[in-house]
């Protein structure tokens, strides 16, 4: 059992960034530059606070069926944000990791994505995952595919040592904003024991008080990992419900 205060790896679907912007009578395009703000204000929050590991579903493999307005606004966004923002973020000692399926990418955002990452490769600071045409179902089935073709048992271990997020401990904590509840196909086997909290705050307007309240909430949780509560420690892998 832990009831550690501060979560390490905190992970959030970022929602909300299209009706901020309808609200303004502005284009959904002007809500998803104010999210970048966001991106980068929580960024330096967490850092302050002492979270190791943020994730952040930035483009989803179903966000393709989106008008192709938006679509296109969407890249020509990611690939000027990165190039506008990775000198700053690499000089606060943050590593860029981006998670999810790579095919199809133009090649500006793959350039992008590989500098980005080469850049910040050797900083400790904070990792910050961007889950890029990722998908919780197409992680899965990539991790079985890369064991079925190393000749792996198909076991736990195994499929989760080829998860895109191998890299990084399972998030503590996992954040909506926007007012919905559901995750919506985002870390589907890394979440299986993560606290999750819901708000209404629209992503560009999650700030620090915002994310502290996450946090706090986090922190009255009692995390037992399939354990009752008075034995202590957490086993290495549970198996079984609360």
């Amino acid at each position: 059992m832990t009831n550690k205060s501060t979560p390490t790896h905190v992970a959030i679907v970022m929602d909300g960034n299209g009706r901020w912007a309808s609200k303004r009578y502005l284009p959904r395009i002007a809500g998803h530059k104010q999210g970048v703000d966001a991106l980068k204000r929580c960024a330096r929050a967490c850092e302050a606070r002492g979270i190791k590991v943020l994730t952040v579903f930035a483009f989803s493999s179903e966000n393709w069926q989106r008008p192709q307005e938006e679509v296109s606004g969407l890249m020509d966004l990611f690939a000027l944000a990165l190039g506008r923002e990775v000198p700053q973020l690499n000089a606060d000692g943050v590593q860029l990791r981006f998670i999810g399926e790579r095919q199809g990418l133009s090649a500006r955002v793959l350039n992008g994505i590989e500098q980005a990452e080469a850049a910040t490769a050797a900083n400790q600071q904070l990792l910050l995952n961007v889950c890029f045409n990722y998908g919780g179902r197409w992680d899965i089935v990539q991790a079985a595919a890369r064991v079925a073709a190393q000749g792996l048992a198909m076991t736990e271990q195994n499929l989760g040592q080829m998860m895109a997020l191998a890299h990084a401990p399972d998030p503590d904590l996992v954040i909506r904003t926007g007012g919905e509840q559901r995750i919506s196909n985002f870390l589907l086997w890394q979440s299986a024991y993560s606290e999750f909290f819901f708000c209404d705050t629209l992503w560009p307007d999650f700030d620090e008080a915002a994310l502290d309240l996450a946090i706090h909430s986090y922190g009255q949780r009692e995390r037992r990992f399939g354990k009752v509560p008075d034995q202590s420690d957490v086993p290495t892998m549970p198996t079984g419900p609360d």
